[in-house]
């Protein structure tokens, strides 16, 4: 593409010389620096600055761009406070809708002097242009909105009007709003309607959408070769179309459309800004012409609401050079640039700024002598004005004049309009820095900004065909070919798809389930099913979702399991089968032990629950011994009381009471303990008595993979790939099995009679296994992958989508339980009972035992803390004493160095009940010796 423009500037470079040579013959241009006359001093004004403007005058875009530029010129010559005494003199130069003529008067153009250039509209001659200007040190104050027009590219370029880049991406979040996936563009084939399709598709990329297709026309394409174009987009697949040509032409696709039948419901038409600038510019639309485009989505330039905007609207039909009783966004914006370029170019006159111009020595041969492009100078401090240019920042009819770092206005925005009746309306808005949304862009501009989906909203669009309904935006070819789908031509368990003679070619669970979604479609589907496999075996899944990947196949409908590896290559439906891989195992009949009481409990349960019959009946004797006489007796009595108590609570049984507090405490918890076990103890029991109980040498994956014995697997299957490269089984062990006969040998032989010890399917072929064999054969271990059947269709597919709605609704309403009990046995196999597995162990109950424990040891410490006390009070009882002693002279209580072991240990055996009765009577007799002697008596 650069090349064909480098070639292009060096041919109109040639003709612009072989132009201007009779010029220079007739009397030259007359540039005053070039004749020596001397530039203006530095601190003075100049009274004239030349401004150019390049625009196709008989145009929507100028009709509206040139008025607007002479109304603006006016009013900045009429105010003194911005130029102080300077004119602008716009020089207009009509480019006639031609890049040749166009380019040559643009070269015209530089020729003048002027500080800078308004325009052009058309992409092309800006390009051409933009290499000139830069060269010339002009900046130019472009209209065109080619996003390829890069200010890294041209050092002067500046773009007056919202760059089409931003556009395209608003075009992509009204597509993506709606949920369409595929849209074909129909667009001119000329500079701005390539590039600007080209970002349509990156946006479109971004928002997991594409371009299915780009419908490019000629800019002078003829009646005919349009409506073959439209006639070939009607007959794909999409129904979502994005319209970006010219607005002096574009109604004529719209004509053709309506013809074709092509703007009726089912159809989308979005257009960019081009439409609404032709509607807004117009005195009437012509009625047959606004029924062209009933239901069309369009996007606009948004200007806010303001008073100079209004007062701009009122003052539009007094303008000169007026066509039209209204006005498009263009008009705004060429005022808003006359006002950027003055206020800038009254700040480059402050800034001590001078309009001079000078030869560029690149012009002159290697003699000196001035070649025919000597006519157009350089700006000397054009630089200089263009950086005054960028930083400018002011408030115009456009709202915020302000650029960013690539020289593009800040805050793009577009109002979504809906053409409808004699009119539009505004159902959104769309801007950078929101996305879509029903508030006006600059007032969401003082709110932190937020383009999450969830906040994306239009009002309601009244489409096509007068609906309100959401168009699908897609349908089947108009080709006469039906959708190609491929079944697998099953072996084994043939329930799920199978062969037949009937119209369909095949019958099963999955053909059901695909075609009652099909019904529920709002549009008929036509399909027509072909076999995949030679019937002797089970074809490979794999392959066939490759095949639907290779567009040899539409979509593949059966028993297809969705794995991660084939989700990267085509799309599935919603799973309508749960599937996972489980492991199937020959089991025998265990017969009842009669050691079968003490299999409720592991050993390690048994054990701890003795240890604590027996301490619990040891802390009750310790907290009864002192009080309760049936916990008294000689040592061989009372070891005896201790087991009977401890086991006699297992039965509630026990017959000596508690007379302590804390001996009630703690067996009203030990109590609640024993309850718990004995009814889990009961239920287990129960249930390994009544139930029959199953084993298998292979409980689960685990043990199957090491036991290092054959494996058996279906033909076909995924389980295939997932235990050679997921569990790293070798493929030695794996035998594949083809028939359900061939299931049932392998299962019955075992690995060492040539069969294997267990095999590894989905679960639903496994269920219809076993059920088909009066479950002679269990499931062993849980289910270890998870996982669903889907249909298969090609990426993007949007059949996907409508489908997966579909078979949820199937699962709501219950078709699709009636449908799997019409084929599949509801008579199920119960998984394989292992006799461990009913077991109860310490972790079930370890918390009861705890709490227990706990109780028993804080009695225990209230206890000896109890006794201890009464211990250091009390003394034993004396032995008659030699030499009486007087009471106040013995010590009133005892110290640990004064007693023995023994001591304590005999204090403790005895009844709580005595220590207090000799307490009192030794409280009685002191009380009495001291009356005696006439003393007071003391307390104790």
């Amino acid at each position: 593409m650069e090349a064909n423009l480098q070639r292009k500037i060096v041919f109109l470079l040639l003709v612009s010389w072989i132009w201007l040579v009779p010029m220079e013959v007739l009397g030259g241009t007359g540039n005053n620096t070039a004749n020596g006359t001397a530039p203006l001093s530095p601190s003075s004004r100049p009274k004239v600055v030349h401004v150019g403007a390049l625009f196709t005058a008989n145009s929507v875009i100028g009709r509206s761009a040139e008025p607007a530029l002479v109304a603006a010129v006016n009013d900045v010559n009429s105010d003194s406070s911005v130029l102080r005494g300077t004119k602008l003199n716009l020089i207009f130069q009509d480019t006639n809708c031609s890049g040749f003529v166009g380019t040559v008067d643009a070269l015209q153009l530089m020729e003048k002097e002027v500080v800078a250039a308004i325009g052009p509209q058309s992409s092309g001659i800006a390009h051409v242009i933009s290499h000139v200007m830069n060269e010339l040190q002009v900046p130019l104050l472009s209209f065109a909105t080619d996003p390829t027009l890069s200010a890294l590219q041209y050092s002067y370029f500046l773009r007056a009007v919202p760059n089409d880049y931003f556009q395209m991406y608003a075009i992509a979040d009204v597509v993506d709003y709606f949920g369409w996936k595929e849209v074909i563009a129909i667009f001119v084939d000329d500079d701005n309607g390539r590039n600007g399709i080209s970002v349509l598709g990156d946006a479109l990329a971004k928002k997991r959408a594409k371009l299915s297709y780009k419908a490019a026309f000629s800019p002078g394409a003829s009646s005919s070769e349009i409506d073959d174009l439209l006639v070939s987009v009607n007959l794909m697949e999409a129904r979502v179309y994005v319209v970006h040509v010219n607005p002096d032409t574009g109604l004529s696709i719209f004509s053709k459309a309506k013809h074709l039948g092509m703007m009726n419901a089912g159809y989308v038409w979005i257009t960019t800004d081009w439409l609404p600038s032709f509607l807004d510019s117009s005195d009437s639309v012509n009625p047959e012409t606004m029924d062209l485009i009933q239901g069309v989505v369009a996007l606009r330039h948004h200007t806010p609401d303001s008073n100079p905007k209004k007062k701009f609207a009122s003052r539009w039909k007094n303008f000169n050079g007026v066509e039209t009783s209204s006005f498009n966004s263009y008009a705004l914006y060429a005022y808003d640039t006359i006002w950027l370029l003055a206020r800038a170019l009254d700040l480059f006159f402050k800034d001590g700024g001078n309009v001079t111009f000078s030869d560029d020595p690149r012009l002159r041969d290697t003699n000196g002598s001035a070649l025919h492009l000597s006519s157009m100078q350089v700006f000397d401090q054009g630089q200089k004005l263009f950086q005054i240019l960028v930083g400018m920042n002011f408030t115009g009819l456009t709202g915020q004049i302000q650029f960013d770092s690539e020289n593009n206005l800040v805050h793009p925005a577009y109002d979504v309009l809906n053409i409808g009746g004699t009119g539009s309306r505004t159902v959104g808005y769309w801007s950078n820095y929101s996305g879509l949304s029903v508030i006006t862009p600059e007032v969401l501009y003082s709110k932190p900004p937020n383009t999450s989906t969830s906040t994306q909203r239009l009002y309601n669009v009244i489409w096509p065909g007068e609906t309100v309904t959401r168009p699908r935006g897609w349908v089947f070819p108009h080709n006469g070919k039906p959708l190609r789908i491929a079944v697998p031509y099953r072996v084994t368990f043939k329930e799920f798809v199978h062969k037949d003679k009937g119209p369909s070619g095949v019958k099963g669970y999955c053909i059901d389930v695909f075609e009652a979604a099909i019904d529920l479609l709002p549009y008929p589907v036509p399909h027509v099913y072909i076999l995949y496999g030679d019937g002797k075996r089970n074809p490979s899944f794999k392959n066939l979702v490759n095949d639907v990947l290779t567009d040899k196949y539409d979509a593949a409908v059966g028993d297809i399991t969705i794995t991660t590896n084939r989700t990267r290559i085509v799309d599935f439906t919603q799973p309508y089968m749960e599937s996972g891989l489980v492991v199937v195992a020959p089991i025998k009949e265990i017969k009842s032990s009669p050691w079968a009481f003490l299999k409720p409990f592991t050993l390690q349960m048994w054990c701890v629950t003795g240890v604590f019959f027996l301490f619990v009946g040891t802390v009750v004797w310790i907290l009864e011994h002192r009080h309760n006489p049936e916990f008294r007796g000689p040592p061989r009595q009372q070891l005896v009381t201790v087991f009977w108590f401890s086991f006699s609570t297992m039965f509630f049984a026990h017959r000596e009471n508690t007379m302590s507090a804390l001996g009630r405490l703690v067996l009203i918890f030990w109590l609640f303990v024993v309850l718990i076990i004995n009814s889990s103890y009961t239920a287990s029991l129960t249930s390994i008595l009544t139930v029959q109980q199953l084993s298998s040498g292979i409980q689960g994956i685990d043990s199957l993979i090491s036991s290092n014995d054959p494996i058996g697997v279906q033909d076909g299957s995924f389980a295939i790939n997932y235990l050679m490269e997921e569990l790293g089984v070798s493929e030695s062990r794996l035998h594949i099995l083809k028939t359900e006969d061939e299931y049932i040998d392998a299962l019955k032989k075992g690995p060492l009679g040539g069969g294997v010890a267990g095999i590894v399917d989905e679960l639903p072929y496994v269920e219809l296994f076993l059920s088909n064999n009066k479950c002679i054969f269990r499931t062993v271990g849980q289910e270890f992958t998870k996982g669903g059947w889907g249909f298969a269709f090609q990426r993007d597919s949007p059949l996907a989508v409508d489908l997966s709605t579909a078979i949820l609704q199937l699962s709501e309403n219950g078709e699709l339980q009636r449908i799997h009990d019409k084929w599949l046995s509801k008579n199920g196999c119960s998984s394989q009972n292992n006799p461990d597995d009913t077991q109860l162990s310490l972790k079930s109950f370890w918390g009861l035992f705890l709490i227990c424990a706990i109780a028993c040891f804080l009695a225990l410490f209230a206890f000896f803390c109890r006794v201890y006390c009464q211990f250091r009070r009390f003394d034993p009882e004396p032995e008659e004493p030699e030499i009486s002693e007087p009471e106040s002279a013995r010590p009133s209580r005892r110290t640990l160095k004064s007693v023995s072991f023994r001591d304590l240990l005999e204090f403790v055996d005895r009844r709580e009940s005595d220590i207090l009765k000799r307490k009192s009577n030794d409280s009685k007799k002191l009380h009495e010796g001291q009356s005696s002697d006439g003393q007071p008596s003391s307390p104790v």
